[in-house]
């Protein structure tokens, strides 16, 4: 079963109390749940992962080298200025989605540039937890498990 492995970045572990409006009401065990059902309907193992720290995430993303099949990655505030975080999406030949729950290019101005996205196949944001799960959808549709 192809495997997939959800990074989740800095600050996603208070979702459902940060910014509701925002990011909603529903936490990240919810979504993580959401994503493990929608991965078994379509023949995914999927596997999440969050960490506060860049360190960690680029530890992830290496050891998933070999072992995963995919990437979804939300790279949090990370997303505008980690160049780290970017050189490990590249240096790994494991494809990324970058996700983001809200649309990034219609908020504040220092949040419309990504420095991850150039080393992801595809891009999704502002639908919310449909962000997640459209990705996850995609990696299906990629590796042919699904139309």
């Amino acid at each position: 079963m192809p495997k997939v492995l959800v990074l989740h970045g800095p600050n996603l572990n208070r979702l459902g109390k940060r910014e509701p409006g925002v990011y909603g009401r529903k936490s990240l065990t919810e979504l993580n749940h959401r994503l493990e059902e929608l991965g078994r309907e379509w023949g995914l193992e999927v596997e999440t992962f969050q960490s506060n720290h860049e360190g960690e995430l680029i530890d992830r993303i290496h050891a998933a080298d070999g072992t995963f099949d995919h990437l979804i990655i939300n790279p949090g505030a990370l997303t505008h200025y980690s160049y780290a975080l970017r050189d490990a999406l590249a240096s790994v030949e494991v494809p990324a989605i970058e996700v983001h729950l809200s649309n990034i290019h219609n908020r504040e101005a220092f949040r419309a540039h990504s420095v991850t996205a150039p080393a992801t196949v595809g891009q999704i944001v502002g639908l919310g937890f449909l962000s997640y799960e459209l990705a996850l959808r995609a990696v299906a549709v990629r590796l042919g498990l699904i139309n």
